[in-house]
């Protein structure tokens, strides 16, 4: 299979940078109680829902898919970047790292309980997200969650909008726009987290956290 050109620069960017990311993010959420409380929301809803494993996608270095354990979720983490897995297997030694894409998961449809994709679809072309959430789709069980971050678009006459990531190319979403994408790939949206950027923040974008569910199965109705 040939990888397109925007997955294969930005997981050689991310290669490059794998050890400096690692020391710049691994202990951000210490200083994040927001983001404490969407994950353990997060947990809460997967929790209740069954005893399915959970992916974190687009995992870096692992520090994210560490705190899931913590909060008592079955997690794992995939990365298209082999230097991030490397990392990641080396700090969490106790947990699984697998190297791999968000657009072809190596993952059996319908077992997972929850999804997490943290900011990890911002690299993506918007034309190319739709093929990414067909894949959270199908590995997500019936009554399975997303939780999906990015930074969010302040324009909504351009649902879209480029800006300059210091790794790879990036994109920002208008958040009513996303949440119809995913509505589309068969996702409803059941609560968002906006958080406005501060004075210090480099980037004066929002952040936008959308946890989005998978529909049951129908029921089987008994005619006796």
């Amino acid at each position: 299979m040939v990888e397109h050109n925007a997955l294969s620069a930005t997981r050689e960017a991310y290669d490059a940078a794998a050890s400096t990311y690692a020391e710049l993010f691994r202990d951000t959420l210490r200083e994040s109680p927001l983001d404490r409380a969407i994950l353990g929301a997060f947990a809460e809803v997967v929790s209740a829902s069954g005893d399915g494993q959970v992916a974190d996608l687009g995992c870096g270095p692992g520090h994210i898919t560490a705190h899931l354990d913590e909060l008592g979720l079955a997690a794992f983490g995939v990365d298209a970047s082999p230097a991030m897995i490397e990392l990641a297997r080396q700090a969490y030694p106790r947990l699984r790292f697998d190297v791999g894409s968000m657009a072809a998961l190596n993952i059996a449809d319908g077992v997972l309980g929850g999804v997490l994709s943290r900011w990890s679809v911002i690299h993506t072309p918007p034309q190319e997200l739709p093929v990414i959430l067909a894949e959270f789709h199908r590995v997500l069980a019936p009554g399975g969650h997303l939780l999906i971050g990015f930074s969010g678009s302040d324009d909504p006459s351009h649902p879209t909008q480029v800006f300059d990531h210091a790794v790879a190319p990036a994109y920002r979403w208008w958040p009513d726009h996303l949440s119809a994408t995913l509505r589309k790939a068969g996702l409803a949206e059941v609560a968002r987290m906006v958080r406005e950027p501060q004075p210090t923040d480099r980037r004066q974008f929002q952040e936008i956290q959308l946890l989005a569910r998978k529909a049951q199965a129908a029921a089987v109705r008994s005619n006796t």
